[in-house]
């Protein structure tokens, strides 16, 4: 076949064909998905372009889409992209692409559909996909029904979801697909000629918008920044206006790489899953600067009138909806805050309010090494998590499911410059950390990548993905790919929303998990397999599955009792959880083996000015 005058594609392309080339324009050149005759002219399109683009074949459609999102997340690349089959492929992958919508991350998603003769016939597979994504993918959605279509809709949509931070979605009709390549629509009327260069973004806002955020921040004595996902790639600017501000800086847990965790000064995750020391940072500011977060508990924000505000995000139109901010910012994290440091001019901010914050936050880090630490039947969870942030290679990249393991994580892993972190952050949706850790491993096959998951997760999605990783290991360079599994038999922190929410007892109908010897399973697939069931076993843990030549899972057989609960604790969540107790828990032994007098205790309500 003969590249036509413009490149690589050939004379006799398919459309296939062209939208794999046009896609690559925009740098597209990872497809997750899953095969079926919706989109065979696709997938052969993907295997003539071989060297250029790779499709990746995963167990299901749903962790395609959370693979595209995640993708851009680590690194991968400007745009995910996800391709499923018609009907239920389209179908399974929507949990995924809505974790992506939620989590602002731009990605593509190609749809097979019906042919176009068969269409409105109740064909095999046929479902108005037109209509089942007209949500998640609301800024961008079209059906490809003419070839000459072909550009310029995958120009408007790539762009789209760049432009958005959002899914764009394209239905493609299965006989569309191998039609011959229109890459040069006519020059008529009713024809289109796009542009596959990405639109800039703005970067710094109006200097006066600027000056009156530095004369809010200028005066405070005691200032809070709470930084997200948007702050990444502005840690050094992260770093400088919090110590020109002698701020305390707390962090969103998709803003976690953000901020090196070492630091006394950063106070860590906030949120239900967040640390004492944030809750009382934002309980004492008089001045809060918050970058690039959305994050949505108000009641973790300062009571309103309390502290003066400044926003700085991307998209104005996410403003001053969290907290009454005086001053919105619309711009590039780094860029605006050099300007506003500008602004500010030099000087270090009020050590006093620093020296306080890095005392709780020290006093809070060694407590919870001291939970850690206290025995548990069999393993204490959490000793698991503390000996991770021991042991953690300066490369490591995570992938933290939703439930219990988030918890642990916010509250033990020291995240640090030059580590990648990432989970299901507005969506919490389990059964997202294998398909994370996937992706980082895809982008990054060089560096080791720990995936963090509760059994229930590992149940719901991690077996089958499990099968991935054994398909693709052998070619990644660095075979480190760890699954860190909490076995306790419990979908445990439903159970903690039950007891402190509502004041029931754990409903083994509904929260029990069948045993499974998940390190046996891995065995099975050629991967290496710990077992740990006793507290000796997590010695020396870390270091033998980063040794190892292949992948490992690690089945831990963790105290389903563990108590997890709130930095902001309150008497009537104590009082629900007691009841639940005394209404006769399952875990009712646990729970007092494990101290809920002495947890009480230490998480009772701090009063306002002490």
């Amino acid at each position: 076949m003969g590249a036509d005058h413009d490149g690589n594609l050939p004379r006799d392309a398919t459309v296939a064909d062209y939208l794999v080339a046009r896609l690559a324009e925009w740098g597209v050149h990872r497809y997750y998905g899953y095969p079926g005759d919706g989109i065979n002219g696709m997938t052969s399109a993907l295997q003539r372009a071989q060297g250029r683009a790779r499709f990746i074949q995963v167990r299901h459609e749903e962790t395609a889409g959370f693979a595209a999102g995640a993708h851009v997340k680590y690194g991968g690349g400007p745009l995910g992209c996800v391709v499923v089959t018609s009907g239920p492929g389209a179908i399974h992958a929507l949990n995924g692409l809505y974790d992506a919508k939620l989590d602002h991350q731009p990605v593509v998603a190609l749809l097979g559909h019906t042919a176009l003769p068969a269409e409105g016939g109740g064909y095999y597979q046929e479902v108005d996909l037109l209509s089942l994504y007209k949500d998640v993918a609301s800024a961008f959605l079209a059906q490809l029904d003419d070839p000459s279509q072909a550009r310029h809709l995958v120009d408007r949509a790539c762009r789209t979801a760049l432009a958005r931070r959002t899914v764009t979605a394209l239905v493609l009709p299965s006989d569309v697909q191998d039609l011959p390549a229109v890459p040069h629509p006519p020059h008529a009327h009713g024809y289109y000629h796009t542009s596959a260069v990405p639109s800039s973004e703005p970067t710094v806002p109006p200097e006066a918008d600027v000056r009156r955020a530095a004369e809010v921040l200028r005066g405070g004595e005691r200032v809070a920044m709470l930084v997200g996902q948007g702050a990444l790639g502005a840690e050094d600017e992260v770093r400088r206006i919090a110590d020109r501000l002698g701020a305390g800086v707390a962090t969103a847990l998709l803003g976690f790489t953000a901020v090196d965790h070492r630091q006394p000064w950063v106070t860590g995750a906030i949120g239900l899953l967040g640390s004492r020391p944030s809750w009382q940072l934002m309980r004492e500011c008089d001045r809060l600067l918050i970058v690039g977060s959305q994050m949505p508990y108000s009641e973790f924000y300062p009571p309103e009138g309390q502290a003066r505000a400044v926003q700085i995000d991307i998209d104005g139109t996410r403003m001053g909806l969290r907290y009454p901010t005086e001053v919105n910012l619309t711009g590039d994290a780094g860029p605006t805050l050099r300007a506003l440091l500008d602004e500010l001019g030099p000087g270090p901010g009020p050590t006093a309010w620093r020296a306080t914050l890095a005392d709780a936050t020290g006093k809070w880090r060694a407590s919870q090494r001291e939970v850690a630490a206290q025995p548990a039947e069999p393993v204490n969870p959490q000793s698991l998590f503390t000996t991770l942030d021991d042991a953690l290679p300066d490369d490591a990249m995570l992938a933290v499911d939703c439930g219990t393991a988030t918890a642990w994580y916010a509250r033990h892993v020291r995240v640090r410059p030059g580590m990648l972190a990432s989970l299901s952050g507005t969506l919490l949706s389990m059964g997202g950390g294998m398909p994370y850790a996937l992706a980082a491993k895809f982008a990054h096959p060089d560096r080791p990548v720990i995936a963090l998951l509760g059994d229930g997760a590992m149940q719901m999605n991690g077996v089958n993905e499990l099968i991935t990783v054994a398909k693709y290991w052998r070619e990644w360079p660095d075979p480190r790919f760890v699954v860190l599994v909490l076995n306790n038999r419990d979908l445990a922190f439903v159970s903690w929303e039950q007891r402190s929410g509502e004041g029931t007892p754990m409903f083994p109908d509904s929260q029990d998990l069948p045993d499974v010897a998940y390190h046996r399973w891995a065995e099975v697939l050629g991967l290496g397999g710990e077992l740990v069931d006793s507290p000796d076993r997590v010695d020396g843990l870390w270091q033998r599955v980063l040794d190892a030549d292949r992948p490992v899972v690690v089945n831990a057989v963790v105290d389903p009792a563990e108590l997890m609960l709130p930095p902001h604790f309150t008497v009537e969540q104590a009082r629900k959880t007691a009841a639940a107790v005394l209404r006769g828990d399952s875990d009712r032994a646990g729970i007092v083996r494990r101290g809920v007098p002495a947890a009480l205790a230490t998480y009772r309500p701090r009063r306002r000015g002490r």
